[in-house]
Parts: C-alpha cells; structure tokens; sequence
C-alpha cells in the first residue's frame, strides 16, 4: 500500500506545480496547449512505442483487454439506453454521453498512474489500444454523420486510427512485441530520452488545466450528468472488477485492471464535443466530477485490492 500512495503523490506533487504554476501567471492556455501538444504527438508516442515493444505480446493482448472492454462497452450503453428512452438525445450528442460515461483518461493520467502507481505503463496498452483503434474512430464517424447528415463510411472507420500519433506509438510498440525485435541503440536510445519528457509535460498541463478549466454550470439536466458521472466512476471499475474476477484475474494484475477502469473521463472528450458542438456541456462538467471522483475511487481501489 506504501508504494500506491507514494505512486499517487508523486504525480499529485507534478500535478500541483502545475497548478501553483498557473496560479502564479508563470504558465497559462498557450503554455498549457504547448505542453499537452508536445505529450501528445511526441512524448506519449514514443513512451508507448518503448512501454508495449519491451512488454511480452501476451500482457498486451490479454484478459487485461477484456475487460477493459467489457467495463467500457457496458457503461456507454448504459447511457445510450438512457438517452434514447429517458432524454431523447439525437445520435452526435448521444455519442458524446457515451464517451463521457466511459472513455478513460488513459493517456494524460493513465500513463503516468501506470507507470508510477502500478509499476509499469504497459498496463495503460489495453485500454489504450481499445479507445483509440476502436470507440474514438466508431464515435467520430457517428459525430461526422450527426453533421453533415450522411452515414458513417468505412473508410473514415479505417482511417481515423491511422491519423492518431498515440495509435500509430502504440501499433509500432506491438508489432516490436509480436516480433521479439528491438530496436537499434541509435534509435532506440534517442526515442527512449524523448519518452520521458511524456508524463511531466502531461501533469503540468493537467494541473494546468484543472487551476484554468471553468467550473460546473449549465443547463445539461442533473439526473443526466449524475448518470455519466456515477457510470464512469462507479459502474465501469466494479465491471471491470466483476468480468477479470470471472476471468481468474486476481492479485496486482486485477488492482491495474480497476484502476484503469477508474480512471476520469478523457478530456479529449471536450475537444470532440466542442469541434462538433454536441453536448460540450455534458462533456465539460463529467470531466470535472469524475476527476475530482477518481481520487478517493482509485484509493479506495487500491485500498481493497492491494
């Protein structure tokens, strides 16, 4: 237990520099949007390329997966249940709830509590590999249509993986896994330097964010955002928890699997919401309770299962 709460203040002591930071006018939005840009398309890339490509292809690919897909699929459909009977939601908002019922942030903190929390960020993979080769292009082709009124094409399924820097890491680092290759020491040394910059840069800007980010308001209805916010926080881990459990998962492979699942709901969830102006408010403010959740949920988590 000494090493999880070490683990969580560690990147709660990176995450409050941001957030002093901000406070004190030394890092602001364009600071903030540099940092997150620099993790994203460069750092996070390579920290999955190195993390999964040095990890046995069947920790990658595993009853991790599962699920991880499991808790996901059954916390967005719980929503888009409610949204079609209960709220009446067209498809681009309904798309949004459920993506903020169930996507992870499994990159901005997912990595970093994997790495420093659990001992490794390959248990990040699975989740990884779910959201971005699966929900992220199956949602963006549903919000594409809700648009400009034509149905989902295959090609936009097929292409959206591919145009993903955090994909295109995570899709190298499995195919050096499948093939038990490594990569030179004058690439990899370089690409393995450039990994650690991935979480400081993405706490900052998390804490960042959080000193910056708008507070709750709005008129998304309060049994609505109750809704996304206790399937995220509560209904995908004790999925997560019940399908490894059947799976025979136990031990510190079953606390990775329920902390990923407990993790908050992906602030790229806002960015989606407001380029297609769906439900950025629903968006919004399940990002900020199930942050504020994740705290004592990922403790407590860890509390029972370590």
């Amino acid at each position: 237990m000494s090493g999880v709460v070490e683990g969580f203040a560690t990147i709660g002591l990176v995450i409050a520099l941001g957030a002093v930071l901000a406070h004190v006018g030394f890092l602001g939005r364009t600071e903030q949007h540099f940092l997150s840009r620099l993790a994203f398309f460069v750092g996070s890339p390579a920290l999955l390329l190195t993390t999964i490509g040095h990890t046995p292809t069947h920790d990658v690919i595993s009853r991790n997966l599962v699920a991880s897909s499991v808790s996901a699929l059954v916390a967005g459909g719980l929503y888009l249940l409610g949204a079609r009977l209960v709220w009446h939601r067209p498809p681009g908002e309904a798309a949004i709830g459920a993506l903020s019922s169930g996507y992870v942030n499994a990159g901005n903190l997912g990595l970093p509590i994997a790495a420093y929390v659990l001992g490794s960020a390959s248990y990040a993979a699975p989740t990884l590999l779910l959201q971005l080769l699966v929900l992220q292009p199956a949602a963006l082709a549903v919000l594409d249509a809700d648009r400009t009124g034509r149905r989902p094409s295959l090609w936009l399924l097929l292409r959206s993986p591919l145009t993903n820097p955090l994909t295109l890491g995570a899709l190298a680092g499995l195919a050096l896994s499948l093939t038990g290759t490594s990569l030179p020491p004058a690439l990899g040394n370089p690409i393995s330097l450039v990994a650690g910059l991935a979480v400081p840069a993405m706490l900052i800007a998390y804490g960042v964010a959080l000193r910056l980010g708008p507070g709750l308001g709005g008129d998304v209805p309060r049994a609505e955002l109750a809704t996304t916010t206790v399937l995220k926080s509560a209904v995908q881990p004790l999925v997560a928890y019940a399908v490894a459990s059947l799976l025979g998962v136990s031990g510190h492979a079953l606390l990775a699997i329920v902390v990923m699942a407990a993790l908050p709901t992906a602030q790229n969830i806002f960015v989606h919401a407001t380029r297609y102006d769906r439900a950025t408010t629903l968006a919004r403010d399940t990002i900020l309770l199930t942050t504020m959740l994740s705290v004592p949920v990922i403790f407590g988590v860890a509390f029972l299962l370590h």
